[in-house]
């Protein structure tokens, strides 16, 4: 009994070892689909749509309902990637680099990113999808730099190049090693995602991680392998959403398929609200809100974070998340260091994710980069004017103006669509958050960030004024992503 008894001491001390290593250091997946509400998720609500493959990530998974983007594209992309705000790294609103150049670009070299914090860590980075805050002709290893050791990537619509309009049918795609090309008679979407699954079976024996910042859904309306011969615009955008879900499953099941499922953290969500279209959603029709910063349509986005044994199967929570939490998030699953020569606003839920704590750590979130123009004629400068922005507790949502003045104010768990402004409301819970939350949004700077990078050697094709799309916004215009 004894000799068995140590026998089996024995094997659980070889055993440990190996568990915490394979713990120590998860592969993760982050997808990210572009220009999609929680009103095209079915497992959020939606209505007239199934997303099978989404939803059982959030059945089997951890599904978040306060998540919080910023409400456009470059925004978003470059708070994901530093852990810090839009005041701070000074992106406060869409500059389409490879479109409008003007020297400005994401300078991985004086910024830091998530994916060289964990490739510093030992893992081995793809990055497939799109972009679009570097022009590839000018910097051909903007990835590299960025932390990705391979990619495949669909260039951004490039000044003087119409071939690299296309990111769906005929796509025009950068490729490490292969430059850039036209995928004559293919579907973009689909040469993104076999890339990263080819790279998944390359790489199953390192740790991994691989980022999916999706073309779809963004317009232009398309076709899909699915649906060649459809023409009604709203059975067109219903398809981009199926085979987004799609995909979502084809790489859930590479996973599975190379035995490393267990051991992957997928983290699925949305880069903003959708684009011009709308659908309903627990009753209310609901309109795209990209750019907004209103709760149901343009702030909180789908987010489920997923790994069978390790995340939590089948849970709904409200803790406050914002995308600035990715970097620090990601760092500590990928037992990453934080950089210290830069501020990181985020905060880590990974304790939240692994089961290790029951709530997340924010007590409060926000979301900005959907107000005026921070780049402006050809140059990238400051914001003239304290950006305007969106800050919620558990309960309450504050709006600030760009005056720096609260204009509107929200109680989320008896007002979700936002109907009835308590701004001037006497009652003691009503004032007790809008002194917490203006005194939050007090401590930020008078004055947004200008983003930080060094100079491109100007090019010929870079922003002119005149240009349609270029140089300084009409009146009544906004740049889209």
């Amino acid at each position: 009994m004894i000799r068995a008894l140590l026998s089996l001491t024995f094997l659980l001390l070889l055993i440990q070892p190996t568990v915490s290593a394979e713990l120590k250091q998860p592969n993760i997946l982050f997808i990210m689909v572009d220009d999609l509400g929680k009103e095209w998720i079915s497992c959020y609500g939606a209505a007239g749509i199934q997303t099978p493959a989404i939803d059982g990530l959030a059945e089997t998974g951890m599904k978040f309902n306060n998540a919080w983007c910023m409400p456009q594209c470059t925004p978003t992309r470059v708070t994901l990637l530093t852990g810090q705000y839009p005041f701070r790294h000074g992106w406060t609103n869409h500059w389409d680099v490879p479109r409008w150049g003007a020297s400005a670009h994401f300078d991985a070299n004086l910024n830091t990113t998530y994916a060289n914090v964990l490739r510093k860590a030992g893992y081995k980075t793809c990055a497939a999808g799109k972009w679009q805050i570097d022009d590839f002709r000018v910097e051909p290893q903007a990835l590299h730099e960025a932390g990705f050791d391979d990619w495949c990537m669909w260039t951004g619509y490039e000044a003087d190049n119409p071939p690299s309009a296309n990111r769906y049918w005929n796509p025009y795609i950068n490729v490490k090693g292969k430059g850039s090309k036209t995928y004559n008679g293919q579907f973009g979407p689909d040469i993104y995602c076999d890339y990263l699954i080819d790279f998944i079976g390359k790489h199953k024996d390192q740790p991994m991680l691989l980022y999916y910042p999706m073309v779809l859904t963004h317009s232009p309306l398309t076709t899909t392998p699915d649906n060649k011969d459809e023409t009604n615009k709203r059975r067109l955008f219903a398809g981009m959403v199926r085979y987004t879900d799609k995909l979502v499953g084809k790489l859930v099941r590479a996973l599975d398929e190379t035995g490393i499922r267990d051991n992957t953290i997928i983290v699925f969500t949305t880069d903003n609200g959708t684009g011009g279209q709308r659908n309903h959603r627990l009753g209310h029709l609901v309109r795209g809100g990209k750019t907004k910063m209103t709760e149901q349509n343009g702030t909180a986005m789908p987010f489920i974070v997923n790994c069978p044994g390790t995340v939590p199967a089948g849970v709904e929570t409200d803790a406050l998340v914002d995308f600035s939490d990715l970097l620090p998030t990601f760092a500590e699953l990928g037992s990453g260091t934080l950089p210290t020569e830069c501020v990181v606003d985020g905060k880590s839920f990974a304790p939240l994710i692994l089961g290790k704590a029951k709530a997340g750590p924010r007590e409060w979130i926000m979301s900005m980069g959907g107000g005026p123009a921070a780049l402006r004629e050809g140059r990238v400068v400051p914001a003239l004017k304290y950006d305007d922005r969106v800050i919620r507790n558990q309960r309450f949502k504050l709006w600030i103006d760009t005056n720096r003045k609260p204009i509107k104010l929200f109680d989320l768990k008896t007002d979700p669509w936002e109907e009835q402004n308590l701004i001037d409301s006497q009652d003691p819970a009503a004032q007790k958050a809008l002194k917490e939350l203006t005194a939050i949004a007090a401590q930020f700077p008078r004055q947004d960030g200008a983003p930080i990078y060094k100079k491109n050697p100007p090019q010929k094709w870079d922003q002119k004024p005149g240009i349609p799309g270029q140089g300084k916004p009409k009146k009544g215009k906004k740049k889209k992503n």
